[in-house]
C-alpha cells in the first residue's frame, strides 16, 4: 500500500512562490521498479485537472497553463515529490493533489493513477 501526504500550502499574493511537498511511503522504484507520480489540482467549481507528470526515467510533463511558472521535481533520498509554484495568479487557487501509479508505461494525465493523498489547499490573493 502507498500513502501519499500533501503539505505546503496556504496563501500566498499574486506573482508569489510556494512549494508543496508529497511525502511517499515507499521507494516507488524499489518497490515498482517504473512509476509515474504527478500533481493535481481542482479549483472551485471546476473539476480535476492535471498540472505536471514526472516518471522514474525522469520524463517531466506539464499542463500549459503552469508552463514556465511551475517545476516538478523529486528527492528519491526523501522519497519526496515537489511542485515549485512561481509567477502564482490568482487562477491558480485549488486543492492540489499528489497521486501515483506503481508501475510502468506511459504518464499522462488521466484515470491511471492508483493512489491520491488528501491534498493541500492553495489560496493565491490579487
Amino acid at each position: 500500500q502507498v500513502r501519499l501526504v500533501e503539505s505546503g500550502g496556504g496563501s500566498v499574493s499574486a506573482g508569489g512562490s510556494l512549494r508543496l511537498s508529497c511525502a511517499v511511503s515507499i521507494n516507488l522504484y524499489e518497490a515498482y521498479g517504473a512509476y509515474c507520480m504527478a500533481w493535481y489540482r481542482q479549483r472551485p467549481g471546476l473539476e480535476r485537472e492535471g498540472v505536471a507528470t514526472l516518471d522514474s526515467a525522469g520524463n517531466i510533463n506539464y499542463a500549459d497553463s503552469v508552463k514556465g511558472r511551475f517545476a516538478i521535481s523529486q528527492d528519491n533520498a526523501k522519497n519526496t515529490l515537489y511542485l515549485e509554484m512561481n509567477r502564482v495568479k490568482p487562477e491558480d487557487t485549488a486543492m492540489y493533489y499528489c497521486a501515483a501509479k506503481a508501475s510502468g508505461g506511459r504518464c499522462y494525465f488521466g484515470p491511471i493513477y492508483n493512489y491520491w493523498g488528501q491534498g493541500t489547499q492553495v489560496t493565491v490573493s490579487s
